[in-house]
């Protein structure tokens, strides 16, 4: 059989000068943002939406990601060594036989991070009088986009690895091991832009008529494929190893339902626009 293994060995640092480093992942992330803002601006404008309230936004929701990713990697996949180091969840460093070791923020759950956006939205609609509904379905357009960015970025870091296979197409991951494995998080980034064209083309044709619609169908979409994919992933923690489902999945399964409750309940949106 023809394989097309391809050796994966980049360095996911661009460039260093001195103790700074720029890296794909924090690149790629940013973009994300920056891309979901254009998006949102786009659509805002397309409603005559107020302009001004992009930049409160892009605050409510940069921030809910970075601490709901976090709770959530901690909760939820390192609660028995973070619940005897709290200090850790929030200080970029591990004190190591009395000197400081730097570790960044490493840890990021995507599950954790939808609900910290969830939780902001809810609080931005709230302080800025926008139906929650309104702003999410088409919030949820720029954050399948993001979610693009994000698996390459994990792709750059040779992290969120596949199982090992003998497809074809599969990837040597050299920093890990000399196997060829699934590219998951290609598999996923290729999803969730697939995804968000879909969701897009659905916004462009209805104008989000049916308030709640698109942010079911984003929940459906989304979280269906994560579970699906976690079949090609190696367990991130230890303890997943000896579970039928691992913690991605059964994360993922309120997601889908609480997405199926919205499409099948999503009401007509006013004709009038929301000022």
């Amino acid at each position: 059989m023809l394989t097309l293994y391809i050796n994966w060995n980049i360095d996911p640092e661009i460039f260093r000068l001195g103790g700074f480093a720029l890296r794909y992942y924090s690149l790629l992330f940013a973009l994300a943002f920056l891309l979901g803002y254009w998006l949102m601006k786009k659509m805002f404008v397309r409603e005559s939406m107020p302009e001004e309230l992009l930049q409160p936004l892009l605050i409510y929701i940069v921030v809910a990601t970075v601490i709901g990713a976090r709770l959530g990697q901690t909760l939820f996949y390192e609660f028995d060594y973070y619940k005897n180091h709290p200090l850790e969840i929030v200080l970029p460093f591990r004190v190591i036989n009395g000197s400081f070791e730097w570790t960044g923020y490493q840890g990021l759950a995507s599950h954790g991070g939808a609900i910290g956006i969830l939780a902001a939205l809810a609080l931005f609609a709230r302080r800025y009088k926008i139906p929650f509904l309104w702003i999410a379905d088409r919030l949820v357009i720029a954050v399948a986009l993001g979610g693009f960015f994000i698996r390459l970025a994990n792709l750059f870091n040779s992290e969120i690895i596949g199982k090992p296979t003998s497809a074809p197409w599969a990837f040597i991951f050299e920093r890990i091991d000399p196997f060829p494995r699934h590219p998951a998080q290609l598999y996923e980034a290729l999803a969730y832009l697939l995804i968000f064209a879909f969701l897009f083309i659905s916004y462009r044709k209805s104008r989000g008529q049916r308030r709640g619609y698109l942010l079911g169908l984003f929940l459906i979409f989304i979280f269906l494929t994560r579970f699906a994919i976690e079949f090609t992933k190696e367990a991130q923690e230890a303890f997943e190893k000896a579970w039928l489902l691992n913690m991605g999945q059964i994360l993922s399964i309120p997601f889908v339902l609480l997405g199926f409750y919205l499409v099948f309940q999503a009401a007509p949106a006013e004709k009038s626009q929301i000022h």
